[in-house]
């Protein structure tokens, strides 16, 4: 049990190699005594005892110089081994290397206090070292820091960065530690100090580098028009064309653009970086995303999506797409829900004497997606909910023929599958979200449902278990489970769209399946299957085709049934459908027509648009 809670508190694991460590250099084992320090360091950087001990080490060993040994640096080498290095180097006089090793623990694991050590803050230091040797530090240090850097590890940085600057007051002739320490500044948010350093390194050394950073600092610090300027002139004097590492500094300038709301004057910077590099990792996913910001057009994020499926490597790709799917329906999180009854039981919820125990008797003049009594009863279970009229053409009726997950009293609805098994609603539990990064990446994430019985899969999207125990699931419980149920019953369409996938897509059963559901009765589950197969068309460009017949197919007959009643989805699938851009233009065209208000056209049962109170009215709570 000891051991247990050692490795739960970093400094009880460090006070414990430490000892073993002491043991170790007793008995003349000093390697193993080393390695026994490596790891108590990287448990706590700042443990006395611990640097106590590395110095009887380096006096075992004969001093700091002879001790080197003990922390080789060839090969792969262990965080521990290289801050154990440069301490040992500090000790030794070495302060350039000192200050490198330091500066590549910063990079590796840049949340641990490795700069809060007393050897960095010696008054003399600045003058014991070579400045061109704190560039590279510096370059090493914060290439891969956040920019801008979040509290925490400002402050574990922070040491670091004042032994910058104190270097930087001795050597203020030196461009490339200007240039290197302005980015280092930059991160810190001292952004007109950044500023400063960059303009100095540029004009004692004009060039590529200080260019660079002085258009990141003049950036940072809100002068993004003059970042421009610094940045054009440079690639006027290095074009693209010219030289490789200007693609970066277009892609840059292109983006820049786009942030500022001008997106078309960047794409020619992209167009001549491709033209002369057509493989750049950047310009590509960068040329997409600002074409996407001119018209909105969501072929440019599938466009990301098939580039970094053909270039894995570009990871750059992957991030765009993520930012710009982002809180975007469907393409980054399940649509919500308009449904009288949803927003009637949104209002009861959001009122303080509302408990689970609350029963609302329910009257709708017209039939909704029974998925919405779904959410009542998770929310509410003791409520019911009665429809005066169906519209027509009957929502109750599938488009064709196949797998029925609902049966109707009349208008009462009820599941007409079985519930699935304890384990399988657990896992579909377990894996259901609102939001996700892109729509590769909840197809992926769903891969963990593959080995679920249809049966269960089936039964889930009727009987969608309790959101999670934590504060999300919590928070939809209590204000709106019909996001959870959506979710549910999307991430179990994604799970039938793993079914059994060595089967050819055109007879296969998930084909079968996703389609029956797709074209059943009109109900949430329908949205689910839609996005089930867009994820496919997404990931899998040779079934873009058929899965824009299935598509067009619903969108339009929905079109045609909101002419005569009100179809409650017709926005939200729209919006799924657009995300498909591989849809016929006329289909598109009429998925944005659907995404605008529906026609107020009277039902022969009921109004499709109540006047204001109508439905407040027919709602009763007990």
């Amino acid at each position: 049990m000891g051991h247990a809670e050692d490795e739960d508190d970093p400094r009880l694991a460090a006070e414990g190699e430490v000892a073993v460590a002491r043991l170790a250099i007793d008995s003349g084992d000093l390697t193993h005594a080393a390695d026994h320090l490596a790891d108590a360091i990287v448990a706590d950087p700042q443990l006395p005892e611990l640097h106590e001990a590395l110095a009887e080490l380096c006096a075992a060993a004969g001093g700091p110089a002879a001790a080197r040994e003990l922390f080789p640096l060839e090969g792969q080498v262990y965080l521990g081994t290289v801050v154990c290095r440069a301490h040992v180097e500090a000790a030794a006089g070495d302060w350039d290397s000192a200050i490198g090793l330091l500066a590549s623990a910063i990079q590796y694991e840049p949340a641990q206090p490795w700069a809060h050590t007393a050897w960095l803050a010696r008054e003399d230091l600045p003058s014991l070292v070579d400045p061109d040797a704190v560039a590279q530090a510096v370059a090493r240090a914060a290439g891969p820091l956040p920019d801008p850097l979040p509290g925490e590890l400002a402050d574990t940085v922070r040491p670091f960065h004042a032994f910058v600057q104190a270097v930087v007051e001795r050597h203020g002739d030196h461009p490339l530690l200007l240039a290197m320490a302005s980015g280092l500044t930059r991160r810190l948010g001292a952004t007109t100090r950044a500023v400063e350093l960059a303009e100095r390194a540029h004009r004692l050394a004009p060039g590529y580098l200080p260019s660079v950073m002085l258009g990141n600092a003049l950036r940072a610090d809100g002068r993004p028009e003059q970042a421009l300027a610094v940045w054009e002139a440079e690639l006027g004097r290095t074009p693209p064309e010219e030289d490789d590492s200007s693609g970066y500094l277009a892609v840059d300038v292109a983006e820049l653009y786009g942030a500022l709301g001008r997106p078309a004057e960047g794409l020619p910077w992209l167009d001549r970086v491709l033209a002369a590099e057509p493989g750049h990792p950047k310009a590509g996913p960068a040329r997409h995303a600002l074409r996407h910001a001119v018209d909105g057009d969501p072929a440019h994020l599938l466009a990301l999506a098939d580039h970094h499926r053909a270039h894995p490597e570009h990871e750059y790709a992957h991030e765009l797409l993520e930012r710009l799917s982002r809180r975007e329906t469907w393409l980054g999180m399940v649509a919500g829900a308009t449904e009288a009854t949803v927003n009637l039981m949104r209002q009861v919820l959001a009122e303080e004497s509302t408990t689970r125990e609350t029963a609302l008797d329910c009257s709708a003049s017209a039939l909704e997606p029974p998925s919405t009594v779904l959410a009542l009863h998770l929310a509410l279970p003791r409520s019911t909910v009665s429809y005066e009229a169906v519209g027509e053409p009957d929502p109750r009726v599938p488009l064709a023929p196949g797998t029925s997950l609902w049966t109707w009293d009349g208008t009462d609805p009820r599941p007409a599958v079985a519930p699935p098994s304890a384990d399988a609603a657990e896992l579909v539990r377990a894996t259901a979200e609102i939001v996700w990064p892109t729509v590769p990446a909840a197809y992926d994430h769903a891969v963990r449902l593959a080995g679920l019985p249809v049966e269960d899969l089936l039964g889930v999207l009727v009987h969608p278990p309790l959101p999670r125990e934590d504060e999300l699931g919590r928070a939809l419980l209590s204000h709106q489970p019909e996001l959870w149920v959506r979710a549910v019953q999307t991430f179990a369409c994604l799970g039938l769209a793993h079914h059994r996938t060595d089967q050819p897509w055109a007879e296969s059963d998930r084909r079968r399946l996703l389609s029956d559901l797709l074209l059943g009765p009109e109900d949430w589950v329908v949205e689910a299957a839609g996005f089930a197969l867009l994820a496919i068309g997404w990931t899998h460009p040779d079934t873009r085709p058929d899965v824009a017949g299935l598509l067009g197919r619903r969108l339009r007959h929905l079109a045609t049934a909101r002419l005569t009643r009100t179809v409650t989805i017709q926005r939200s699938f729209a919006a799924l459908t657009l995300a498909a851009p591989w849809l016929p233009p006329t289909d598109r065209a009429l998925a944005h027509t659907l995404l605008r208000p529906a026609p107020a056209a009277p039902s022969p049962a009921a109004p499709a648009q109540p006047r204001p109170g109508f439905l407040r009215r027919l709602f009763r709570r007990r």
